[in-house]
């Protein structure tokens, strides 16, 4: 194993509780030959549409395109494919708060679940001269989780940092082939997040704002267009030319749109109740007055969404 693949899986495994590589046992085969495996996987979409409801502020795109798929996907007993979602927006939409949400009501443990498995292009893969042995380590830790249990769930993160033609080497695991290398995967859940195609949301959803129309009549078409303009033609990102666009491999593209003040108010809410404090009026208004906002004369949008709010209510107590 040379140098890069070597801190590709150090990384992994510093990051995952014991046992969560041990793919190769009787168990594991027995789960990754049939559909039989769990692995402690226990749906409460009921409570993640609440969850969705009462916490995730400002992005309705993004509940109706994760419950559609969720109820689509889960409600099979014998899915043809692996669930491919693809989430997009700029900083502090909600992004990585979604995805957590969603593993916290699909797995025991949420994103501490042994079956569970999250990325980072920095963390696990920094170094573009290794990319051919990353492909190697990435495809060998996929193969033997879901090996270990085909009920699992891959996080990749910042996508648009992550080196073009990297993510390519899952493209076996995402098709609607029944077993790859001997692993039956058809229950897998992979969730791709970036920051691309943020700006080109944000700039739809300015027109719109200019246009004296609400952002919540953006369509979900509307908002693709722009998403693979941005991110699938764009040489500098990890979909770069990737077999995984040309394929038609993801099933849902969730657009995250731009916070307004009031939302932001409203996670400043949200933050206060989860914290124990009182829900103060003028805490609520001086913390969202402290953050930027964009464009510069009007101030519509958060330029950081709702991302710095927790650690800005404590100057205001």
């Amino acid at each position: 194993m040379g140098p890069a693949a070597l801190a590709l899986a150090v990384a992994l495994l510093g990051a995952a509780p014991p046992g969560a590589a041990a793919a190769w046992d009787l168990r594991a085969l027995r789960c990754g030959l049939s559909a039989d495996c769990e692995c402690g996987f226990g749906t409460d979409l009921r409570g993640l549409e609440c969850d969705l409801a009462l916490n995730l502020v400002g992005q309705p795109l993004v509940r109706q395109q994760l419950m559609k798929g969720l109820q689509q996907f889960l409600h099979s007993p014998s899915p043809a494919k692996p669930l491919v979602l693809s989430f997009h927006g700029s900083t502090g939409t909600g992004k990585t708060y979604v995805s957590s949400m969603l593993v916290r009501h699909l797995f025991q443990g949420g994103l501490g679940s042994p079956y569970v498995h999250h990325f980072s292009p920095i963390v696990h893969f920094p170094h573009a001269e290794h990319i051919e042995q990353y492909k190697e380590s990435l495809k060998r830790w996929i193969q033997g989780n879901l090996t270990s249990c085909g009920r699992s769930a891959f996080l990749f993160d910042e996508m648009d940092k992550m080196h073009p033609g990297l993510i390519d080497v899952i493209m076996p695991f995402l098709g609607p082939s029944w077993v790859v290398y001997g692993t039956n995967y058809r229950k897998a859940i992979f969730i791709f997040i970036s920051n691309a195609g943020g700006e080109q949301i944000n700039e739809m959803t300015l027109d719109l704002w200019r246009a004296h129309r609400d952002r919540e009549e953006i369509s979900l078409q509307d908002a693709e267009s722009a998403i693979s303009k941005a991110v699938f033609e764009n040489p500098q990102s990890g979909f770069w030319k990737s077999g995984i666009i040309n394929e038609h491999l993801i099933d849902f593209i969730v657009p995250f749109l731009p916070l307004k003040r009031h939302h932001v108010k409203q996670c400043v809410v949200n933050e206060l109740v989860q914290q124990g404090l009182e829900v103060r009026q003028d805490v609520v208004q001086e913390v969202a007055d402290s953050i930027p906002y964009f464009p510069e004369e009007e101030k519509i949008f958060s330029s950081t969404g709702c991302k710095t709010v927790a650690s800005r209510i404590s100057f205001f107590f």
